[in-house]
């Protein structure tokens, strides 16, 4: 199954479609904290022509990381959040009336859904059945089919935001649409004033947009990614050691239970050729398996994915320590250090603390601890896990802790 073509197809200069790639990821970054791994894979589903789901609860910047994402891109862009009382001619147009009178049934879909090439839906899961049956097929066939009129729609790809996962059968097929679920949470106690200053930026740049004031820069289009989508079999470069790595995942993942498809193994093969497409690299490499991650059917299996793909990834950045771990937020030792000061001066403060201020202390110690882990390798970090032992050691031992 290994391809033997490593240039890339006529008319794409992987270099320069890389370079703007990951330029507008770093516009998003600059934006969104801590959000790094679901930038970069927005900008991947986008390139393998794939949807994503994002699920959190509210207030997580969901709706505003699609639409910042969707803006820099130069595409038709369609989105609408959906209620149980939405009605089809909301998002696919309304019935074209002088057709009717003519004995004809069609909808007038200029600028609506079927003509976009990115799409937002924001809590999708909450349609009714008549606009969930037309988005199945259109989100796998491509097709639209409105009366006796079937057209083939020009979608890149959707992206949809969910507060929870549906529980519900009727909306089972839907979800198994989107190849990659995200998980979206509140951030962790340490990014905290690094939230405030994000927070007031991107008030200021909506409140801008508002006024019609772009600040996004474009870095591909719609015509450029649909370009390589149909050369993608170029992109799909995979040795036999990769594969089987992949099919020793894919059946430990199975074997946990979690389940994933024929159909669906076959799609990640395209997101691992989008990964490197999107890094500059001809071949993909142990480090695209980051996207298993994110095939969970359940929340509670995304930790078990971690358990089964991290190791594979730490083997690879440990044999290849020059490069960035996707998806790893840049947090800074001074910004670690900064946040355990104020913690340490709030516990040995003269002022008494409630039950609940302790417990929350506890709980930014545990997030601070875990950053700092995940820089064992620096000797600050080291010291520093110390330092947070320590305070940690000194709550236990409180009679309020026993």
């Amino acid at each position: 199954m290994s391809a033997t073509t490593t240039a890339p197809p006529p008319g794409v200069s992987l270099p320069d479609l890389s370079r703007r790639l990951q330029e507008g990821a770093r516009q998003l970054e600059q934006r969104f904290l801590g959000k790094e791994e679901t930038i970069r894979l927005l900008f991947v589903a986008a390139l393998a022509g794939e949807h994503l789901v994002m699920v959190g609860p509210p207030g997580t910047a969901k709706s505003a990381l699609v639409r910042a994402f969707a803006r820099t891109i130069d595409a038709r862009y369609f989105d609408y959040l959906l209620t149980r009382f939405t009605e089809p001619n909301e998002i696919f147009g309304p019935v074209d009336i002088q057709a009717f009178r003519e004995g004809t049934y069609r909808r007038r879909i200029e600028r609506m859904l079927p003509e976009a090439e990115v799409v937002f839906l924001d809590e999708i899961f909450k349609a009714n059945s008549a606009i969930l049956n037309s988005l199945l097929s259109l989100l796998n066939a491509r097709r639209f089919t409105h009366g006796t009129t079937t057209v083939r729609v020009p979608l890149i790809s959707l992206f949809a935001a969910s507060n929870e996962v549906p529980n519900d059968e009727a909306l089972a097929a839907l979800f198994d649409r989107f190849l990659l679920r995200v998980r979206h949470d509140y951030l962790d106690s340490y990014h905290f004033r690094g939230l405030l200053q994000k927070g007031i930026d991107l008030e200021t740049r909506m409140m801008a947009e508002g006024r019609g004031v772009e600040s996004t820069r474009k870095v591909t289009s719609a015509a450029e990614l649909m370009a390589v989508q149909e050369r993608f079999a170029h992109f799909m470069n995979f040795s036999e050691e990769f594969l089987a790595t992949f099919k020793g995942l894919v059946f430990q993942i199975r074997s946990e239970g979690i389940g994933l498809s024929d159909r669906r193994v076959v799609k990640l093969l395209k997101m691992f050729a989008a990964s490197a497409i999107f890094d500059g690299r001809s071949h993909s490499c142990d480090a695209d398996f980051f996207v298993l991650r994110h095939v969970w059917n359940t929340p509670e299996q995304e930790e078990l994915l971690q358990e089964i793909v991290g190791p594979v990834l730490d083997r690879w950045y440990d044999a290849n320590p020059d490069h960035a771990r996707i998806g790893a937020t840049p947090t800074s030792l001074q910004d670690l250090l900064e946040e355990l000061r104020v913690i340490r001066e709030t516990l040995t403060g003269s002022e008494v603390l409630s039950d609940m201020q302790l417990f929350s202390q506890l709980r930014n110690l545990g997030d601070i601890k875990a950053a700092l882990q995940r820089m064992s390798e620096n000797p600050a970090a080291q010291r520093m896990i110390g330092e947070v032992d320590k305070l940690l050691e000194a709550m236990f031992a409180s009679s309020r802790f026993v």
